[in-house]
């Protein structure tokens, strides 16, 4: 699947992403130097999910295998917030 990548800045270090129609809300972090991403629009967007819910559902089904495999890498805390 091959996406066109635009970008629409939101606020200082904030910017949404489009991959085709699909939205990718990332933040960016000037003292670390990162990028932080949405891991549910990721989820959106590499698993062609129809909407945002079902990219969460994915999400929380998936860290729960992950978790149940005894994967360290997801942490134990509940979703945080990032700009709309």
């Amino acid at each position: 699947m091959l996406l066109k990548k635009s970008q629409t800045i939101m606020a200082n270090n904030d910017l949404i992403q489009f991959w085709g129609d699909k939205k990718v809300r990332t933040s960016w972090d000037p003292e670390k130097e990162k990028w932080f991403f949405s891991i549910v629009d990721v989820c959106c967007v590499l698993t062609d999910q129809p909407d945002e819910e079902h990219a969460r559902n994915y999400w929380k089904v998936l860290k729960h295998r992950l978790k149940k495999e005894g994967n360290e890498t997801v942490t134990n805390c509940n979703q945080l917030k990032m700009k709309a």
